[in-house]
């Protein structure tokens, strides 16, 4: 490391694959078996577990299939995040005798609108075609998980809030289960007066939609050696919901100031009913500058005019954060199956970033996936050949075309916010043909960054990252172990480095030592890509989403 670049894959452990994969069955009386377990009761999952659920109740052979979906959160939506303006495409597909008003979701897009900010001005620049919302709708992703949650439980799925997965069984090449975390441990790991030993799980199919940077993903992908053509990259968002006096008619989005000309992302703003609104500031994670704080950003983004007048009198009712999976087509793994095993929603990747679309594409994928499982269940085959053809279908439906369509838009960024709008507008007028690939070769970790001054958009204003968690309704106890591994010979420069990455105030540097404030965590696992790796902690901590 020179005098101000540093690498953060350098100070960062290895993935702990020893302690994700466990390569044994499980056995004994408390062992609880289902015949398909999705992991991660997100749109992705409970798509999923719908679909299949409606294709067995509806075959005689078949109604015995014991469907369970894992949750790590006490409630269903308490950690599910999105902007979120959703395409109601796979809505229709699952429950066709329900009209649009019948869905949860909050207002249909009648306007939209982009501007180019500057800090203290902004200008109307025309939509994206990839950006069109027209005739979609605004909607709370917890909401919309909840009443996919009720639709699950009608059918007889069983729903288990509260059971984080820690890690995969695997027998031979196979995955037969998995682990759930324990509960009632004390700081040092050792059983307390409520405790309970981790909960083992056998499913002859496991799909894993526990969401973006998923650590079973991860393992299993380094197991098989499964690669793609360009690494996962990733971005961090930011968002609170707003009471205000009036909200607009339209939805809004916006590039430019707060975020570094240099730095991939941009805001929006999304009425969610007269009277309330959804505003949030994203920033690719593969930012240069130490002090870069997405967080203390969006603070500052909500001095701007155009963003104060709209909250003044108003009261932010809740805050959130999480990572959002920006590689696209070509940083899909070559195959999402295995043997027993499947991979959905954001877990895979499956993120069209020029749309800002991740919600109908997840969902997708958990009705695709169910195709491909009951087919093989049916046959009696669960190996990754009878699996194999949700790969195959998740390139032919409008998830593979889409994302083939825009394979190359977030990496031609890489060069600079301006030449990367030149090349995203060639590379939408050809359907992503022109000017070809753009080079990626680097996981975020692996590229570097320097130690960057203090400076005013890096200092906290409005509401502190205390206050943010609180606003996040958090539910961890102040004594939970320890579930960040944060790596050896961590300098003071470091330490600020992830105080600022993180927009929970989890890391703080007191004198020159890097302090972990663990029971802050969102799982938003921004230092799961850049720093500390992350793992599933006691069910039901972290987050209480409401109205994300």
């Amino acid at each position: 490391m020179n005098d101000k670049k540093f690498v953060p894959a350098n100070f960062q452990t290895e993935l702990p694959t020893d302690q994700l994969i466990l390569r044994k069955t499980p056995e004994g009386e408390d062992v609880v078996p289902m015949d398909v377990l999705f992991v991660g009761a997100g749109p992705a999952g409970l798509s999923g577990a719908i679909a299949l659920a409606q294709k067995v109740k509806n075959d005689p052979d078949m109604e015995d299939i014991e469907i369970g979906v894992l949750e790590k959160s006490e409630t269903l939506g308490g950690h599910s995040l999105s902007g979120a303006v959703v395409n109601p495409v796979v809505f229709r597909e699952l429950f066709p005798d329900l009209k649009d008003e019948d869905f949860p979701f909050r207002k249909k897009v009648t306007g939209e609108k982009v501007l180019l900010m500057t800090e203290t001005g902004s200008v109307r620049i025309p939509t994206p075609p990839t950006m069109h919302n027209t005739g979609n709708y605004s909607a709370s992703l917890s909401e919309i998980v909840r009443w996919l949650g009720d639709k699950a439980e009608e059918l007889g799925i069983n729903i288990l809030p509260s059971f984080p997965a820690q890690s995969l069984y695997v027998e031979g090449s196979k995955v037969v289960g998995v682990q759930t975390t324990a509960m009632g441990e004390n700081r040092d790991s050792t059983p307390g007066g409520q405790y309970m030993p981790p909960t083992d799980l056998t499913a002859q199919i496991t799909v894993l939609s526990d969401g973006t940077r998923s650590s079973l993903a991860q393992a299993w992908y380094d197991l098989q050696n499964t690669q793609s053509k360009y690494p996962q990259i990733y971005a961090l968002g930011v968002k609170e919901v707003w009471k205000v006096k009036k909200a607009p008619d339209h939805i809004l989005h916006t590039l430019g100031w707060p975020l570094p000309k240099e730095v991939f992302g941009g805001s929006w703003m999304y009425p969610l009913s007269d009277d309330s609104v959804s505003i949030g500031l994203v920033a690719g994670l593969d930012y240069r500058d130490s002090t870069l704080d997405v967080h203390n950003l969006l603070q500052h983004m909500k001095t701007h005019p155009l963003f104060k007048d709209l909250l003044d009198g108003g009261e932010c009712v809740e805050w959130g954060a999480k990572t959002i999976p920006e590689g696209g087509y070509n940083a899909i793994k070559d195959s999402l199956s295995g043997d027993g095993l499947l991979v959905l929603g954001d877990a895979a990747g499956l993120v069209n970033v020029p749309a800002l679309k991740g919600i109908h594409y997840a969902m997708k994928s958990g009705v695709l996936a169910a195709e491909s499982i009951y087919k093989a269940l049916k046959r009696g085959d669960t190996s990754k050949e009878a699996l194999s053809g949700y790969d195959t279908a998740i390139q032919s439906s409008f998830i593979g075309k889409d994302l083939k369509k825009v394979r190359n838009m977030r990496q031609a960024f890489k060069g600079g916010f301006y030449s990367g709008g030149m090349k995203a507008a060639l590379m939408t007028l050809t359907g992503g043909a022109f000017p070809g690939d753009s080079d990626h070769p680097m996981d975020d970790a692996e590229e570097w960054k320097f130690f960057g001054e203090e400076n005013k958009l890096s200092k906290p204003v409005g509401i502190s990252k205390v206050d943010a968690v609180y606003l996040s309704g958090n539910k961890t106890r102040d004594d939970i172990p320890q579930h960040l591994t944060v790596g050896q010979d961590i300098t003071p420069e470091i330490a600020d480095f992830y105080s600022h990455l993180c927009p929970a105030g989890v890391y703080e540097r007191r004198g020159d030592q890097l302090v972990v404030n663990a029971p802050n965590c969102v799982d938003c696992k921004a230092t799961d890509v850049l720093g500390p790796r992350w793992r599933p902690r006691e069910g039901g901590s972290g987050p209480n989403y409401k109205e994300m």
